[in-house]
């Protein structure tokens, strides 16, 4: 499994309204973004299909991780790279079985500790904890502690994502916490350059993603 490190792009239809939705997405793979999340909660299934078949060819081209959000089917049906679950998901358990041992799963652990212990004893291969700072995506979610970063890197041999009203001003602290990944959304998508936007974090990120 290749390392789960550095910026996660959480490409969100809903948050991204614009006709050029792909061509943001491309902008950033090419600008180097190592992973990329398709989360798509308004389209039927048969666009959110058509879109991820060409989502895991644009990451293939650009080497890219491409991780579907929630949808263990649709994940399986284009071969993603991975899935990732909510509290309200399939199982972590049940997804391993249906997608295979190599494959990525990632887990939403909110604010709650025992969310992440719960996640890495049923197998999954990374957890997230957020919201740390306002969303403009999801404004009523609960806010996380930076504590939870530095236990979970103590206490868990496993990947942490930081994710939730990240921008490049308040992104250093949760680095300093030991955060594996970084997952953002609109202040790279919404930027008026997303490959601009991207090679701001990559200098931000790369001392620390070089340290580990």
């Amino acid at each position: 499994m290749r390392t789960l490190q550095g910026l996660y792009a959480i490409a969100d239809v809903q948050d991204i309204q614009t006709p050029d939705f792909l061509e943001r997405v491309q902008a950033v793979l090419v600008a180097g973004v190592p992973l990329i999340q398709y989360r798509d909660k308004v389209n039927d299934r048969d666009v959110r299909t058509r879109t991820a078949e060409r989502l895991r060819k644009m990451t293939h081209k650009h080497r890219s991780l491409l991780i579907i959000n929630d949808d263990v089917e649709l994940a399986r049906a284009v071969d993603a790279d991975g899935v990732h679950l909510g509290k309200e998901d399939c199982r972590i358990d049940e997804a391993r079985a249906r997608l295979g041992a190599e494959i990525i799963i990632g887990a939403s652990c909110y604010d709650d500790y025992g969310n992440a212990v719960e996640a890495v004893a049923n197998g999954a291969s990374y957890i997230a904890f957020g919201s740390f700072f306002a969303s403009p995506t999801k404004p009523s979610a609960p806010r996380a502690d930076l504590d939870l970063i530095t236990r979970a890197k103590q206490e868990l041999d496993i990947p942490v994502c930081a994710i939730g009203g990240i921008t490049q001003k308040n992104v250093v602290p949760l680095l300093d916490a030991g955060a594996d990944m970084i997952a953002v959304i609109s202040s790279l998508f919404d930027a008026p350059s997303p490959a601009r936007s991207v090679q701001e974090y990559q200098a931000l990120l790369q001392p620390f993603c070089a340290a580990s």
